[in-house]
């Protein structure tokens, strides 16, 4: 079975800038793992690149054994992204949106797909109002059901967690544990490290556009990769 993700000598720059510098690492299908790094690292770009919104200056990326530049289509259905932008229309309701996303990914039997989701994410009481009237946390939801729709087989998360509360953290990671027993891989940013390590097998650590570390991490970890997060960041900063 091919690697949900690969990347391999992944470079990309912004003008003289290097914001990647020659990084390789694969995502084995059904794996979790972390991106961590000081701020400027690179991170966003590596989710970026994987997610085909960017184009690498040097290197390849290949989804699932595709080559994104030969077969985006294919590639694209079988990732999914949450990051900084919900990528929700605001005058639509949450079931609308929902609805139009079902039918760009051609879920089979997308109604009760819907449905499924917005009970799973709690959004049952806010299905029918507008985006624009919901909150942070409500619409971070209704992100999170948007890209579990067409059971991706990876998701590219870039701080999932910002603007929610313990209940809907809880549940968010619920979600994602579930996703992850259901074979999906998940490549994930967060600051939050306590439900990194917890949700995580794995870390890739980022420096200066560099991959400096790749191991293996556990719940307990968290506070020996805030201090290294801590030194890296020391060192760049240098």
């Amino acid at each position: 079975m091919p690697a949900a993700l690969e990347v391999d000598h992944l470079t990309k720059r912004f003008g003289r800038t290097p914001a990647l510098d020659n990084v390789s690492a694969a995502i084995d299908a059904g794996a979790a793992v972390l991106l961590l790094g000081p701020n400027g690292a690179g991170k966003t770009t590596l989710l970026r690149c994987a997610a085909t919104l960017l184009k690498p200056s040097r290197g390849r990326v290949r989804i699932a054994g595709l080559d994104p530049v030969t077969d985006g289509a294919a590639a694209r259905r079988r990732l999914a992204v949450l990051g900084h932008e919900s990528f929700l229309y605001a005058d639509l309701t949450a079931a609308e949106n929902l609805a139009f996303y079902a039918r760009l990914y051609r879920v089979t039997d997308a109604v009760a797909r819907v449905e499924t989701l917005l009970d799973r994410l709690g959004l049952r009481g806010w299905a029918h109002r507008p985006v624009r009237t919901l909150s942070r946390g409500l619409v971070q939801r209704c992100a999170v059901a948007r890209v579990l729709l067409h059971d991706p087989s990876l998701l590219l998360l870039d701080e999932p967690f910002t603007g929610l509360d313990a209940d809907a953290r809880a549940l968010l990671c619920s979600v994602l544990r579930e996703a992850h027993a259901h074979g999906t891989a998940v490549l994930m940013s967060t600051h939050e490290l306590a439900l990194g390590t917890a949700l995580c097998q794995r870390a890739l650590i980022l420096a200066g556009g560099r991959l400096v570390w790749d191991g293996p991490v556990g719940p307990g970890d968290a506070d020996r990769l805030d201090g290294e997060l801590r030194r890296l960041s020391g060192r760049v900063a240098a």
